[in-house]
């Protein structure tokens, strides 16, 4: 059985704590698409980590956990968050990085940071890891495969080239050191090391594995938000982030994946720059970020403070629409019992219409929030393990969500650990 873990908004719902949590009944997890870019948060009896490339699954002896090919593979920050996980008493990962994914090359960190810079108020807010230069080399074709690390005489030609190319931009547009084909050479050789003993056709492994009917977990990067086409583009990142993709970022048939754990948060939030129609500003998202997540709202990857908002039922019933949610997963919901009422977002108000469907990004720069409050249920609802416990307004809460986005709640998380969940 193949389950796909995905988010339905701008990322970090807390896909992580879902995935660690399905991972106990899990073989393999597969990475499939994005970088170290994002992390994901997780907290489990060996301690609290940010993961970044690792999937979520690591944690468990009996998983082996995969890179796909849609990743893009940082193969330093890799071997830094492995040993980093064992020098803090995890059992050493079984890894397998696939023999076609790309690397993230140093220089496509630099141009990363340098057209930032070059952007200046007009910027993506981009993490500066690479990520856009990584993903336009690849499907501009000049994108270094792991396969190609065991061609020497391949590598010597294509350094020179790609030296070539890239010094043009370095020098004229952004007035910066060149790269020297020599240095390149090096620093693929390094990764070779690095990376050699891990290499393996994964999508072989993964077609025998579904064959043998191995329980597989896919596991997304950010949200349906954040996907090129069809989240709030240019605002976006540069890889899918659908279920969908999750097919071709493994390597396996799109009808092998029978489930997709679609995960939404309580609230919302969001890193980086682009329309968010629920958000809220001042003391009132203050105290939401502060209370929110596990030691508050700031990026895994950046720890800059996300941006806080209300729950958006128009954009999570889109995100889930587009990733094909059989299940969501509502996380956390313990956060919200500060709340004497709560506000929720039922639709977007563009120029004087009410809609409840997400428009694209030059109509949603325009939309307003059309708010609903409901009471809330002042109290602490960590520790409850069943669904009919919880406060009847917090059920209420629930209920009325599933049914703006019209998918179903199966999970309820309320509390950061892996047994803070409840099954509806």
């Amino acid at each position: 059985m193949v389950k796909a873990v995905v988010g339905a908004n701008w990322g970090d719902e807390g896909k992580g704590k879902i995935t660690d949590m399905l991972a106990r009944e899990a073989d393999i997890i597969v990475r499939f698409q994005g970088g170290a870019n994002a992390g994901h948060t997780i907290i489990n009896n060996y301690g609290k980590f940010a993961l970044h490339t690792l999937p979520s699954g690591v944690f468990y002896d009996h998983t082996t956990s995969i890179i796909g090919n849609g990743v893009a593979l940082d193969v330093p920050v890799l071997f830094k968050e492995v040993q980093s996980i064992v020098d803090r008493g995890v059992p050493q990962p079984k890894i397998l990085v696939s023999d076609r994914a790309q690397m993230v090359m140093s220089y496509h960190k630099n141009i990363d940071a340098y057209e930032e810079e070059r952007l200046g108020g007009k910027s993506f807010g981009s993490t500066k890891s690479g990520i856009a230069p990584f993903y336009s080399d690849k499907f501009a074709k000049i994108g270094f495969q792991v396969s190609e690390l065991f061609d020497d005489a391949l590598l010597k030609e294509k350094v020179v080239r790609i030296a070539e190319q890239k010094n043009v931009l370095l020098e004229h547009l952004y007035h910066k050191p060149l790269i020297k084909p020599e240095e390149l050479f090096e620093e693929l050789m390094e990764y070779k090391k690095m990376v050699e003993p891990f290499v393996c056709d994964t999508a072989l492994y993964l077609h025998n594995a579904v064959k043998e009917g191995k329980n597989i977990l896919l596991e997304g990067q950010l949200g349906t938000l954040k996907d090129p086409d069809h989240g709030i583009y240019p605002m976006v990142t540069s890889s899918s982030t659908l279920a969908g993709y999750g097919a071709i970022g493994a390597g396996i048939p799109p009808y092998e994946i029978q489930k997709v754990i679609t995960v939404c948060k309580a609230y919302s939030s969001a890193v980086g720059a682009g329309a968010f129609v629920s958000e809220i500003f001042g003391g009132e998202a203050d105290e939401l970020r502060r209370r929110g997540g596990d030691g508050g709202e700031f990026g895994a990857t950046t720890g800059r403070p996300r941006r806080m908002g209300w729950f958006d039922c128009v954009a999570s019933k889109y995100g889930c629409r587009l990733q094909g949610a059989t299940d969501v997963a509502f996380t956390v919901l313990d956060v919200l019992g500060y709340l004497d009422e709560i506000p929720v977002c039922v639709g977007y108000e563009i120029n004087g219409e009410v809609t409840k469907e997400f428009p694209a990004t030059h109509l949603l720069e325009k939309a307003k929030p059309v708010l609903k409050r409901l009471p809330g249920w002042k109290c602490d609802i960590r520790g409850i393990k069943n669904y009919e416990e919880l406060p009847e307004n917090c059920r209420n809460y629930i209920e009325f969500i599933e049914s703006e986005i019209g998918y179903p709640i199966t999970m309820v998380s309320n509390g950061p650990g892996r047994e803070d969940i409840i099954y509806r």
